[in-house]
């Protein structure tokens, strides 16, 4: 009989009790964060979430779909920093500057696991998850988009040099944002990743110049 079946009867009989979906999703969260799509076990989600897994299943339909959830609940959460960044700066410079260092906050802060949950989840999932490869993918995707959207403006502006490519530009940016996640989830001290930052955004091709409107 396995651990989990073991598990699964020990639990109490009878109607399920209530929770707070929402709350236990955000467990969850956390332990795909830490652990991975693929390092994380059903037995690791009952003991987070403080459910027991036919509630699991009844909530969120399996595991994949769980997954899918935190996901998105990351997104609109500690993953809508790049957006926010994007919309409260001016310049194109300081748009990539606070992108980069708001991202380099939450991939440091104490009390949320290292590096960023997207990243970290593609990168450690196995090739037999095509599907959810693919939708880790799309949501890195995003924010790739909101960075060359923020620099094809910045292009049509002039605070670019006519030269610039803004595709070549916003995957370079993004491959910047995936190494500082691993670089943090390594342990790589704070103010180690602001100074790289720093400097690579003193060498993007800026002119610190604006076309008058």
């Amino acid at each position: 009989m396995s651990s989990l079946n073991q598990r699964t009867e020990r639990r109490p009989r009878g109607r399920p009790r209530a929770f707070d979906r929402e709350a236990v999703l955000r467990r969850a969260m956390e332990v795909f964060w830490t652990k991975g799509f693929d390092g994380c076990s059903m037995n690791d989600l009952v003991d987070a979430m403080d459910i027991n897994s036919p509630s699991i299943y009844a909530a969120f339909g399996s595991k994949e779909n769980l997954f899918r959830e935190a996901i998105d609940l990351y997104a609109v959460s500690e993953g809508a920093i790049t957006r926010q960044a994007i919309k409260e700066h001016g310049s194109g410079q300081e748009v990539i500057a606070a992108v980069l260092k708001r991202n380099i906050d939450m991939l440091t802060q104490a009390a949320a696991p290292r590096g960023c949950m997207v990243i970290l989840g593609t990168v450690n999932i196995g090739v037999e998850h095509e599907e959810l490869r693919a939708f880790l993918q799309s949501r890195a995707q995003n924010a790739a988009n909101l960075i060359k959207q923020r620099l094809v403006q910045s292009l049509a502006d002039g605070e670019l040099a006519v030269d610039a490519h803004a595709d070549t530009l916003a995957t370079l940016c993004v491959t910047v944002l995936s190494g500082l996640s691993v670089q943090a989830h390594n342990g790589v001290p704070r103010q180690t990743l602001l100074d790289a930052t720093d400097a690579f955004v003193s060498i993007l091709p800026f002119t610190n110049k604006k076309k008058k409107k």
